[in-house]
């Protein structure tokens, strides 16, 4: 009996816990466009929740850099513009320099075996060619580099940019002609990893990612220029599936 007491209770979502995951998930993956709007009256409405947990949950993904209450226009979602690509690339160029650094100096067994499972899942996701899941498997390469350095501090540091990172990394995918590419980008920080080349580890993770970053970069820039800063119209289309996903997460 003292075995089973031993068990941690499972922990109920509140239903703003909810409402923030939902939702959170639904602007890393793309299905709530970047500059869209969104109002607490439409979310309430298909999320099946009240007005004041929708707002908190907005408030909630404001503080992670993923919405934006606009005076006298809204809430929007925040769109990646040359600038947050540039502040997020040097960033993350450090961070992960540092994490592949460690990683290599400390390689074992376990940390092998990971990094060799992250890069078969993002291998077999570019041969399916699926967008989604690519940028996912991406970033849970990028993030496990991160994880088995073993440093609480640069990981507690990587997290609050975390989901702007997603978002980034699924922007820069997209410029890919062809999913092998992403392939040829990454294997050779991995290689490197799995030879506990301390140096070229850190040296070509940050060396790709001031290239892909320059060049998500260079693309915004040139997007900016040709248009002037407009509103996204509204995504009631897209949040058709958000009430059924908070259920079906439940």
């Amino acid at each position: 009996m003292s075995s089973v007491l031993a068990i941690p209770k499972v922990v109920k979502q509140t239903m703003g816990a909810q409402a923030v995951e939902v939702l959170r998930q639904a602007i890393t993956r793309g299905d709530i466009p970047a500059g869209s709007r969104i109002t607490e009256v439409q979310l309430s409405a298909h999320l099946d929740l009240s007005r004041a947990t929708v707002r908190g949950a907005l408030h909630q993904l404001a503080k992670e850099g993923l919405t934006k209450l606009v005076p006298y226009t809204g809430w929007t979602v925040v769109a990646l513009t040359s600038t947050d690509a540039w502040e997020l690339y040097t960033l993350r160029s450090s961070l992960e320099r540092l994490a592949a650094q460690l990683v290599a100096s400390s390689l074992d067994s376990h940390k092998r075996k990971t990094i060799n499972s992250r890069f078969a899942t993002l291998e077999k996701c570019c041969a399916r060619a699926d967008a989604e899941a690519i940028a996912e498997a991406d970033f849970a390469l990028h993030k496990s580099i991160i994880e088995l350095a073993d440093h609480e501090r640069l990981r507690t540091q990587y997290e609050i940019v975390e989901r702007q990172i997603r978002i980034f990394i699924r922007s820069s995918d997209q410029l890919a002609s062809d999913p092998q590419h992403l392939i040829d980008q990454h294997r050779p920080i991995v290689q490197a990893l799995l030879a506990k080349d301390i140096d070229e580890a850190g040296r070509l993770s940050e060396a790709h990612n001031v290239t892909e970053g320059s060049n998500l970069r260079a693309h915004l820039l040139s997007l900016e220029s040709q248009q002037p800063a407009s509103e996204h119209p509204g995504v009631t289309g897209r949040l058709k599936n958000l009430n059924a996903r908070r259920h079906k997460e439940t």
